[in-house]
């Protein structure tokens, strides 16, 4: 029999909704200076000049699902009866499960995946997230992106990172596909937000920009002034001719690949562009929503749930066919603010809960497993995911292994735990 039912006007709650409508502008003001030159952002702070050149010695895409997406329903435990007991209607039947094993199998919407799970390229990670459950959107992507609690310095983990490199550039931080950068890069280092890889000119230089005027009225304009602003403007400039290579790679997918007609397609179509183009780029940041889904979640018929898992899946996928051997300089993590309750509510969906999945592919990854210790799910309405592994210590494994950084400089005052999903 197959179960469907009406969708309501809105799934997600009233704090997501507002962030969605914004733009996730939370904290702009906190980036410095900022100097917008065609539909790129480039930020900075009194940090010395860029330079630019040097290699990366790898690559770091992250990859958020916004809106706390449901990892139970993503990799299911199916091992563990309160899961069905717990979610009747909206459960992901056993049999339809994907790579399975006594306890965990992967959502069907994940099909994509399996060549890069049975080659050992992707592993999951289950119940893991923050050391304190924190329900909030707004203050949960914060937290987890901040990654530094008490500290009062408005500083992402990912720009702690950067900031560990001899090597400067603006260019090796970048958040592509719109929007300011999330928390995670905020910080005295330098990086680029944009929605692409053409939009990274300088607006204005276009056709009726006779003998380069625009460039050069602009640098006449700021090419001496020593403010916060004039130096983003010179640095913005250096940026653009830096990032000049990348414009001369084709645009368009290569090795077959076929990406979903979505943002998160778009994105990561975007980022195999910006890699090929070998201009110094170490981390990367994509998002991927809306995971808020209170309402109509739904089941393997109908609802939210299955196309934003399908649509990861088949995005992931193409990102790596279409890099090629560049991938294996490339490791991506996804990662979500907090996970749902266990229980289904009234309304074909879940709410805000606590622990949750994270999904690591590419290079350096052991994979074709699930890792983590299982916790065991309790059916009671307030019953959440336990969390027994810190996020932190399957970002620190990351670093630790494909970049030989310390995770003490990263995420401060925090001793990671060996997880083991990275050779």
């Amino acid at each position: 029999m197959t179960v469907t039912a009406s969708p309501t006007t809105s799934s997600c709650c009233e704090e997501y909704a507002g962030l969605s409508r914004r733009g996730l502008f939370r904290g702009a003001a906190l980036l410095g200076a900022t100097a917008t030159f065609g539909s790129a952002v480039v930020t900075t702070s009194a940090s010395p000049a860029s330079a630019y050149g040097a290699p990366a010695r790898g690559t770091l895409v992250l990859l958020s699902l916004r809106g706390a997406a449901d990892g139970l329903n993503i990799v299911v435990p199916h091992g563990d009866e309160n899961y069905y007991k717990a979610r009747p209607r909206i459960a992901v039947p056993k049999d339809t499960l994907l790579e399975r094993d006594d306890t965990f199998g992967l959502h069907p919407g994940l099909k994509a995946l399996q060549p890069l799970w049975r080659a050992g390229k992707l592993a999951a990670i289950h119940a893991t997230g923050m050391p304190a459950p924190n329900r909030s959107h707004f203050f949960a992507m914060e937290e987890i992106e901040d990654a530094d609690p008490g500290s009062s310095a408005r500083t992402g983990w990912l720009n702690r990172f950067l900031g560990l490199d001899s090597n400067t550039s603006s260019l090796q931080g970048m958040h592509v596909g719109g929007g300011v950068p999330p928390t995670s890069l905020y910080g005295p280092h330098q990086v680029m937000s944009t929605r692409g890889a053409s939009a990274v000119k300088l607006a204005g230089d276009d056709e009726y920009a006779v003998n380069d005027g625009r460039r050069r009225s602009l640098q006449k304009l700021w090419g001496r002034d020593m403010s916060l602003l004039g130096r983003n403007v010179r640095s913005s400039f250096a940026a653009i001719d830096a990032f000049s290579p990348v414009l001369e790679v084709a645009e368009g997918p290569r090795n077959g690949a076929a990406y979903p007609r979505s943002d998160l397609g778009t994105a990561l179509g975007e980022v195999a562009r910006i890699l090929r183009g070998n201009v110094g780029v170490e981390a990367v940041t994509v998002d991927q929503g809306d995971w808020d889904m209170h309402t109509d979640m739904g089941n393997m018929q109908w609802g939210r749930m299955k196309a934003n898992v399908t649509e990861l899946g088949d995005a992931i996928a193409a990102f790596f066919t279409d890099l090629g051997p560049l991938a294996e300089d490339v490791t991506l993590v996804t990662l979500s603010e907090f996970g749902r309750r266990v229980k289904e509510n009234s309304s074909w969906g879940t709410d805000h809960g606590y622990g949750n999945v994270m999904f690591v592919a590419g290079a350096g990854v052991k994979g074709g497993q699930y890792y983590g210790r299982w916790p065991g799910l309790q059916n009671a309405d307030d019953a959440d995911l336990v969390v027994t592994t810190d996020y932190r210590s399957v970002l620190s494994e990351v670093l630790r292994r494909r970049f030989d950084t310390t995770s003490s400089a990263v995420f401060p005052g925090f001793q990671p735990e060996t997880v083991g999903f990275m050779r």
